[in-house]
């Protein structure tokens, strides 16, 4: 055989690919072969091996196998490479960010799954759900049971805005209640009994007045042993300030619930 060409097998060992790859190249025009001998194998020339080096350099950079077809093995001029070149690091610093985000998120779920000591691959996913939307209240997802998490995914899977106005809601009480503590202000205050309302409007939110609910959220907010340990501190501080607040509130409005039993929720 004139020592001019390689065959197929010998080409996949001197450019390190397999043969079913330049078979594949082959089919979708990237590389076809220079020559073939009278019996059908392919034959490739120095300006194949030449070519073949150009599309494996080019995809080690990530361009697509379409692109390299397309686009890069046919451009003329320097000012052309250098763009699409630029258009391609572009894109590589935007898989690197992506790349940066999925580690964080991989490093928070390990921390997670080794506080939650159980395998729940049910919750796994909700709290990469969480983790790739750039919520960091995923905490609150482990200490959800069955029939919260069910409730949370319905109501807010498709409202994510929504979730965050009630936790926005939430956030700015909890601080609005440290304030009025540390002020001294009592809790059967006009100012309290403000906040109160806004409070007890945020929980009918979440919960559409569902008592079952409210239930859940009492307990939710009594076990505070695995919360993010900055906003367990903060519920503390006003449980009992924001309890007698709500009683108030509820017995103006002419309503009568157990506040005591209530002790505030955390959405």
């Amino acid at each position: 055989m004139n020592k001019e060409y390689l065959t197929v097998g010998e080409l996949s060992k001197k450019m390190n690919v397999t043969v079913r790859t330049l078979q594949y190249y082959d089919k979708e025009g990237l590389l076809t072969p220079s020559s073939m001998t009278e019996g059908g194998r392919r034959l490739y020339s120095s300006k194949d091996i030449i070519k073949l080096y150009q599309i494996l350099s080019f995809k080690s950079l990530g361009f697509s196998l379409e692109d390299i077809k397309e686009r890069v093995l046919k451009m003329d001029t320097p000012e052309e490479v250098c763009i699409m070149l630029e258009q391609q690091e572009k894109m590589i610093e935007a898989q690197i960010k992506s790349m940066k985000l999925v580690k964080t998120s991989l490093h928070a779920l390990k921390e997670e799954v080794i506080q939650m000591k159980e395998v729940d691959f049910n919750k796994y996913a909700d709290i990469i759900q969480l983790l790739k939307m750039g919520n960091k209240e995923y905490w609150v997802i482990k200490l959800f049971d069955d029939e919260l998490m069910d409730y949370f995914k319905e109501r807010f899977t498709d409202n994510v805005e929504e979730g965050k106005v009630i936790l926005n809601t939430y956030k700015e009480v909890v601080e609005k209640a440290i304030q009025l503590k540390n002020k001294g202000i009592s809790p059967e205050s006009d100012e309290a009994i403000e906040l109160a309302s806004k409070w007890w409007a945020m929980i009918m939110e979440f919960t559409k007045g569902d008592l079952t609910l409210l239930t859940k959220l009492m307990e939710f907010n009594d076990n505070k042993e695995n919360w993010d340990q900055e906003m367990a501190n903060k519920q503390k501080e006003i449980d009992d300030y924001i309890g007698r607040a709500i009683d108030k509130y509820l017995r103006i409005q002419g309503m009568e619930f157990p506040t005591e039993e209530l002790n505030n929720d955390n959405k």
